[in-house]
């Protein structure tokens, strides 16, 4: 039994303004516990070479190759949060080569095992990436928020806040974000889905169910912006991305 997993479910956005507009698609995400990562040896799963299904670790964090674990947890120190437990990512994996993943979840635990906060690194279609640190109670329901820092949509505005709801990955995971301007709920989006083994036979099952799921995410990202233009949404300015890699949440951030 390892702590990493397999979790397959739905993906979820419902924009309530000002141009109502719902998306909905199955997808498969991995838990990766960083500590585990050279010893998942399967058949299926190349890590850090193609494979059907597979795992780069220059495709996160800063691409630079430097281990993942030493990157989030000199960010930690830096951000003087306690570290030194395990590190485990929510992604969806690669297939045939080929992903993109919108937002990675990085749960961060202190040496005693503890939770002690949850990186959140989302990627635009533009090639850029950023990242928010926000504290976090060692809970199994977790809430925070935080202001966005970082182009993602070009039909949203960049004065928004995310509030985010969080279930910790075990028999069941949930992830919701819920984007709001000062007048209130812009954009709900979530991924709630239920743990399998991570093993050969769940991979390949999980792919037969969603055989071209990479594809479908980068082409309903899409297919969802042309959508809303054709509804009359003007396309926003893209800003220069942050100066720093990672925003961290100050605790006047945190929601209740």
């Amino acid at each position: 039994m390892t702590a990493s997993g397999l979790y397959a479910g739905l993906v979820s956005h419902a924009r309530v303004k000002p141009r109502k507009h719902k998306l909905a698609y199955r997808v498969f995400m991995l838990l990766v516990d960083l500590d585990e990562l050279p010893d998942l040896k399967l058949k299926t799963l190349g890590i850090g070479r193609f494979n059907l299904f597979g795992f780069d670790p220059k495709r996160f964090g800063d691409g630079s190759g430097r281990p993942l674990k030493a990157q989030i947890e000199a960010t930690l120190a830096e951000a003087g949060i306690p570290a030194g437990g395990p590190v485990r990512m929510l992604a969806m994996p690669q297939i045939l080569g080929r992903a993109f993943n919108p937002l990675t979840v990085y749960f961060c635990h202190a040496a005693n095992g503890g939770l002690t906060a949850i990186l959140y690194e989302v990627n635009n279609t533009y090639g850029e990436r950023h990242s928010y640190l926000i504290p976090a109670p060692n809970a199994a329901l977790v809430k925070q928020g935080c202001g966005k820092a970082f182009y993602v949509s070009p039909f949203m505005d960049m004065d928004l806040t995310y509030a985010f709801r969080i279930l910790r990955p075990e028999e069941r995971v949930l992830v919701a974000v819920d984007t709001s301007d000062a007048d209130g709920l812009v954009l709900a989006a979530s991924f709630s889905g239920e743990r399998r083994e991570l093993t050969d036979r769940e991979l390949i099952r999980a792919w037969l169910t969603h055989p071209w799921m990479t594809l479908g995410v980068v082409a309903a990202i899409h297919i969802e912006a042309l959508q809303i233009w054709l509804k009359g949404e003007k396309v926003r300015v893209r800003p220069k991305k942050p100066e720093r890699f990672v925003t961290v949440a100050p605790a006047a951030k945190l929601a209740a």
